[in-house]
Protein backbone atom coordinates (compact mmCIF):
# COMPACT_ATOMS: atom_id res chain seq x y z
CA UNK A 1 0.00 0.00 0.00
CA UNK A 2 1.23 3.47 -1.10
CA UNK A 3 0.12 5.75 1.75
CA UNK A 4 0.88 8.81 -0.33
CA UNK A 5 -1.08 8.09 -3.64
CA UNK A 6 -3.97 6.71 -0.89
CA UNK A 7 -4.28 10.25 0.41
CA UNK A 8 -4.36 11.68 -3.33
CA UNK A 9 -7.18 9.29 -4.01
CA UNK A 10 -8.98 10.67 -0.85
CA UNK A 11 -8.17 14.12 -2.33
CA UNK A 12 -9.14 13.29 -5.75
CA UNK A 13 -6.69 14.07 -6.92
CA UNK A 14 -5.30 11.03 -8.98
CA UNK A 15 -7.57 8.82 -11.59
CA UNK A 16 -6.92 4.94 -11.23
CA UNK A 17 -6.72 3.61 -14.27
CA UNK A 18 -5.08 -0.31 -15.60
CA UNK A 19 -3.90 0.09 -19.07
CA UNK A 20 -4.10 -3.47 -19.41
CA UNK A 21 -7.60 -3.84 -18.18
CA UNK A 22 -9.00 -1.27 -20.42
CA UNK A 23 -7.23 -3.40 -23.74
CA UNK A 24 -9.10 -6.42 -23.04
CA UNK A 25 -7.29 -8.37 -20.36
CA UNK A 26 -8.54 -10.06 -17.08
CA UNK A 27 -7.51 -9.85 -13.46
CA UNK A 28 -6.33 -11.62 -12.46
CA UNK A 29 -4.09 -12.57 -15.48
CA UNK A 30 -1.24 -14.79 -15.99
CA UNK A 31 2.31 -12.42 -15.70
CA UNK A 32 4.03 -10.88 -19.37
CA UNK A 33 7.07 -9.29 -20.03
CA UNK A 34 8.36 -7.24 -23.40
CA UNK A 35 10.21 -9.04 -25.85
CA UNK A 36 12.18 -7.45 -28.73
CA UNK A 37 11.47 -9.49 -31.92
CA UNK A 38 13.04 -8.35 -34.97
CA UNK A 39 13.26 -4.75 -33.73
CA UNK A 40 9.54 -4.78 -32.66
CA UNK A 41 8.10 -4.52 -29.24
CA UNK A 42 6.31 -7.59 -28.21
CA UNK A 43 4.25 -8.64 -25.32
CA UNK A 44 4.09 -12.15 -24.09
CA UNK A 45 2.44 -14.07 -21.07
CA UNK A 46 4.08 -16.35 -19.49
CA UNK A 47 2.39 -19.84 -21.03
CA UNK A 48 3.53 -17.92 -24.25
CA UNK A 49 0.75 -15.88 -25.05
CA UNK A 50 0.86 -12.76 -27.67
CA UNK A 51 -0.61 -9.81 -25.97
CA UNK A 52 0.91 -7.28 -27.58
CA UNK A 53 -2.19 -6.17 -29.21
CA UNK A 54 -3.94 -5.80 -25.64
CA UNK A 55 -1.13 -3.64 -24.36
CA UNK A 56 -1.29 -1.13 -27.13
CA UNK A 57 -5.01 -0.83 -27.07
CA UNK A 58 -4.57 -0.05 -23.63
CA UNK A 59 -2.05 2.29 -23.83
CA UNK A 60 -4.00 4.41 -26.49
CA UNK A 61 -7.23 4.19 -23.81
CA UNK A 62 -5.07 5.53 -21.13
CA UNK A 63 -3.67 8.30 -23.80
CA UNK A 64 -7.22 9.16 -24.92
CA UNK A 65 -8.02 9.44 -21.38
CA UNK A 66 -4.92 11.90 -20.94
CA UNK A 67 -5.67 14.21 -23.46
CA UNK A 68 -9.33 13.94 -22.80
CA UNK A 69 -8.67 15.22 -18.75
CA UNK A 70 -5.77 17.65 -19.49
CA UNK A 71 -3.66 15.15 -17.42
CA UNK A 72 -0.05 16.58 -17.25
CA UNK A 73 1.89 13.76 -15.44
CA UNK A 74 0.97 9.70 -14.49
CA UNK A 75 2.52 8.01 -11.87
CA UNK A 76 2.95 4.43 -12.80
CA UNK A 77 4.12 0.95 -11.55
CA UNK A 78 7.39 0.53 -11.81
CA UNK A 79 9.14 -2.64 -14.41
CA UNK A 80 5.57 -3.25 -15.53
CA UNK A 81 5.47 -4.50 -19.49
CA UNK A 82 3.22 -1.63 -19.47
CA UNK A 83 3.58 1.18 -17.02
CA UNK A 84 7.56 0.73 -16.46
CA UNK A 85 9.28 3.39 -17.32
CA UNK A 86 13.35 3.30 -17.30
CA UNK A 87 13.18 -0.54 -16.78
CA UNK A 88 10.77 -3.85 -17.37
CA UNK A 89 11.56 -7.04 -17.05
CA UNK A 90 14.01 -8.73 -20.01
CA UNK A 91 10.97 -11.22 -21.31
CA UNK A 92 12.34 -14.48 -20.32
CA UNK A 93 10.43 -14.32 -16.87
CA UNK A 94 13.37 -15.12 -14.82
CA UNK A 95 13.39 -11.46 -12.36
CA UNK A 96 16.22 -10.01 -14.77
CA UNK A 97 15.19 -5.94 -15.44
CA UNK A 98 16.96 -4.43 -18.70
CA UNK A 99 16.59 -0.89 -19.89
CA UNK A 100 13.33 0.25 -21.48
CA UNK A 101 9.66 1.48 -21.13
CA UNK A 102 6.30 -0.23 -20.90
CA UNK A 103 3.95 0.00 -23.87
CA UNK A 104 1.89 2.31 -22.19
CA UNK A 105 4.26 4.88 -20.25
CA UNK A 106 6.31 5.23 -23.65
CA UNK A 107 2.71 6.24 -25.66
CA UNK A 108 2.28 9.03 -22.68
CA UNK A 109 6.02 9.78 -22.90
CA UNK A 110 6.05 10.40 -26.72
CA UNK A 111 2.84 12.55 -26.20
CA UNK A 112 4.63 15.03 -23.53
CA UNK A 113 2.89 13.50 -20.90
CA UNK A 114 5.42 13.06 -17.59
CA UNK A 115 5.67 9.51 -16.33
CA UNK A 116 6.97 8.59 -12.85
CA UNK A 117 7.19 5.41 -11.52
CA UNK A 118 6.91 3.90 -7.95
Amino acid sequence: LNEEMLELLKKGEVLLVCPEQMGGLETPRNPSEIKIINNEVKVFMNDGTDVTANYKRGAEEALRLAKELNIKKAILKKKSPACGCGEVYDGTFSGVLTKGNGITAALLLENGIEVETR
